[in-house]
């Protein structure tokens, strides 16, 4: 039996965690497990029933009634609630805000982490976020943080968006320095560096070469 491994790849919005670690799952033939979906199926959840991200009472007694599943097959995917399979509404502009809101409530965050541990035990993959690293796995075998400065993060995410939604540069900017500050001062599990993780600014770094220096520090062992 191959030993199990996990490759956790933490860091700020548009920093590029999230294509990176598709790429080096792929490389390395293992499983990408994409956590942000987790957090973006509650808030696609949250939405569905007309409450406010802010309603934090009204989202805890929600969590009761929310069976949110993952299941993984051949690299793909699927997470769903309640039977509901969530596809490209994930990735909406308010849903990535109110996945951010939501995520710092302590009960939908250790629902969350509980199931991506179980699954990490399970699988060799790949994780991204925010406290992979430094909460969900802090013993992982290999912790990175990628950041790059925000004009780069904003010009990154701007491209996702622009042909989905109207959106500016400047408003992708506002946003990712008030998401920032969200997910760095939250009283649970905060962005940070996790402890002995590899630190890797990518400003200047297309993806090929991120994957290339991720890949080499996972071949050091």
């Amino acid at each position: 039996m191959e030993k199990i491994y996990n490759i956790t790849i933490d860091g700020p919005a548009g920093s590029g965690k999230t294509t990176i670690s598709k790429m080096v799952a792929e490389a390395l033939n293992i499983t990408y497990l994409d956590t942000g979906a987790m957090y973006r199926a509650i808030a696609c959840y949250v939405k569905s029933k007309k409450v406010d991200f802010n309603d934090t009472d009204t989202i805890v007694k929600l969590l009761d009634e929310i069976d949110l599943k993952v299941e993984l097959n051949q690299g793909e995917q699927k997470t769903s609630i309640n039977g509901k399979v969530y596809g490209e509404e994930l990735r909406a502009h308010d849903i990535s805000n109110g996945a951010s809101i939501v995520c710092k409530i302590p009960a939908i965050r250790l629902k969350m982490v509980d199931l991506q541990r179980e699954i990490a035990r399970k699988y060799s993959c790949t994780l991204d976020g925010r406290d992979i690293g430094s909460f969900v796995l802090p013993d992982a075998e290999f912790k990175f943080y990628l950041t790059a400065d925000v004009d780069t993060r904003a010009k990154r995410r701007w491209l996702q968006l622009k042909d989905k939604m109207d959106v500016t540069i400047e408003q992708v900017k506002a946003d990712l320095i008030e998401r920032d500050e969200r997910d760095s001062s939250r009283e649970l599990a905060p962005l940070c560096v996790p402890k002995n993780a590899f630190v890797l600014d990518t400003t200047n770094l297309n993806q090929e070469e991120v994957m290339s220096i991720i890949l080499e520090e996972v071949k050091k062992g």
